[in-house]
């Protein structure tokens, strides 16, 4: 058996997503983002993204999901990954963050396109890769769910002509704190 408190230690600097249901918020799943600062048994103290503080339960038979590093050569036709990102005007989506899920997770994880509260306006996308092409803007790739299917920019950098790279965003944290 593996120590809970020296789990908790290890997630305590990780920006957390967790998604937890009470009486409070009349049975609706609601998501929570921030930062653990303190963890005390099952019960772990957030600072979220307003700055104020949360007690959070942890249920006894909760799901913990870690983050692994990948690249885009890791998307292949037939992945089946999640896409938060905002709308541009063609219809396509901009990602700022993309996961691939396990193949384990087809079928739980619903294929759909829908409204997403990490930023204003912004949706996510779970969905499987129809095709990958190298643009102007990045990575297009063509994905299909559900309802339908999208077009998804994955941006790159942008070489200088001194062979440096510039980068047009950065996410900062320690380990690999989740985007969303």
């Amino acid at each position: 058996m593996y120590n809970l408190n020296m789990t908790w230690r290890a997630l305590g600097a990780v920006a957390i997503a967790l998604l937890f249901t009470t009486a409070v918020f009349a049975q609706q799943p609601v998501r929570i983002r921030g930062q653990i600062e303190k963890t005390d048994g099952s019960t772990l103290s957030l600072k979220t993204r307003d700055g104020s503080m949360l007690d959070v339960k942890v249920a006894d038979d909760a799901r913990v999901a870690a983050l692994v590093k990948a690249s885009l050569a890791d998307i292949k036709n037939d992945s089946f990954i999640g896409v938060a990102g905002m709308p541009r005007p063609d219809g396509s989506i901009e990602a700022f963050s993309v996961h691939i899920f396990l193949p384990a997770q087809r079928g739980l994880v619903a294929d759909r396109h829908f409204n997403w509260d990490a930023k204003p306006g912004s949706t996510m996308t779970n969905a499987y890769v129809e095709s990958s092409v190298a643009e102007r803007d990045g990575q297009a790739v063509m994905v299909k769910f559900k309802e339908g299917e999208k077009k998804i920019i994955i941006m790159a950098s942008d070489k200088q002509p001194d062979g440096s790279v510039l980068a047009k965003t950065l996410y900062v944290g320690r380990s690999l704190t989740p985007a969303m």
